[in-house]
């Protein structure tokens, strides 16, 4: 036990750089969507072109082929969280949540793989292919999730579930509502890459015309589902400031609570702007600190710790 306690704070500090390295390769994965650059590599995986390094490669290619390392150099980080989480003890929040990491990011892997093979990338407007980036937005999700409860709880000792902590439906309505919000916003993004509009007033005409692509379609409902979703995430921040369940709960009730306005503030921006690609970037970070808070929260109350026990959000996460 004294062994494993040495290494703790060590691992929530490794535990965070992890989840940075992944955020900065799913930021960079969107800009490979946004760029029409998932084709850079032809359909060929894991050789880029057909060779191991491609020699005197089209920015496309190099996009996409950096994509892959990064990701692969992701995946490798992740392994080493779940090779140190064996140093904790059993049971230890941070030793479960390392596991799922490494499950959810070979998925990553898998997933990211067949969307070349298939080759649901680039400029291919098939339905399919929004069914299987819903399925990558939600492994995701779920990835920085695991990611974040392990930078949460890498620093402690003692944890345990709050059976009376209540709140479970309105936690699983507000989770189920931004995973919803997320597959709506990758899929109006990809829509936006691939039935770009000269203005705003065209765009709208472009949603709500009789026989458009269903990306398109689906496009208008973006908005619509953030409103609620927001609505939903902030009644949740006011609940959990008003019963003050923990200070760990209300600093990420406000984070939470700050994020939404920024993230609102973002998405009319980007939709009074036709979605440029570095507001694209921005938009989505803004997301997944959204959901990172989210996490963040829940874990925060319903897991107790000895009062004794901090732990802080993720730096990133406090800025914002």
């Amino acid at each position: 036990m004294q062994t494993a306690s040495r290494h703790r704070p060590a691992f929530q500090i490794y535990a965070a750089a992890v989840l940075v390295l992944n955020l900065a390769v799913i930021l960079w994965g969107a800009l490979v969507r946004a760029t029409g650059s998932g084709a850079g590599c032809g359909e060929h995986w894991p050789l880029c072109n057909g060779v191991v390094v491609p020699q005197a490669p089209a920015i496309a290619t190099m996009i996409e082929f950096t994509h892959r390392v990064t990701s692969g150099l992701s995946l490798i980080a992740v392994l080493g969280l779940f090779v140190w989480s064996r140093r904790l003890p059993r049971k230890h929040p941070a030793r479960t949540a390392s596991a799922f990491a490494l499950l959810f990011e070979v998925m990553e892997a898998i997933i990211g793989a067949g969307l070349v093979l298939l080759g649901q990338v680039g400029v291919n407007p098939s339905v399919a292919r929004g069914y299987s980036l819903s399925i990558h937005l939600v492994n995701t999700l779920f990835l920085l999730a695991a990611l974040t409860i392990a930078v949460w709880a890498g620093g402690g000792s003692g944890f345990s579930w709050n059976a009376k902590s209540g709140g479970r439906a309105w936690f699983a309505l507000c989770g189920l509502g931004l995973l919803l919000l997320g597959i709506s916003g990758a899929i109006a993004a990809l829509g936006d890459t691939l039935f770009r509009t000269a203005s705003l007033s065209a765009g709208f005409h472009q949603d709500f015309a009789a026989g458009v692509h269903p990306f398109i379609r689906l496009r208008v409902w973006h908005p619509v589902i953030a409103i609620a979703v927001a609505v939903c995430t902030g009644l949740l921040c006011f609940m959990a400031i008003r019963k003050q369940h923990s200070e760990g709960s209300v600093r990420a009730a406000w984070a939470l609570a700050g994020i939404i306005v920024v993230q609102l503030a973002v998405g009319m921006i980007n939709l009074g702007l036709l979605a440029p690609v570095p507001l694209q970037l921005i938009h989505l970070f803004f997301a997944d600190a959204l959901w990172i808070a989210f996490v963040v929260l829940a874990a925060e109350w319903f897991v107790a710790a000895p009062a004794s026990e901090t732990r802080p959000l993720p730096e990133f996460a406090e800025r914002a």
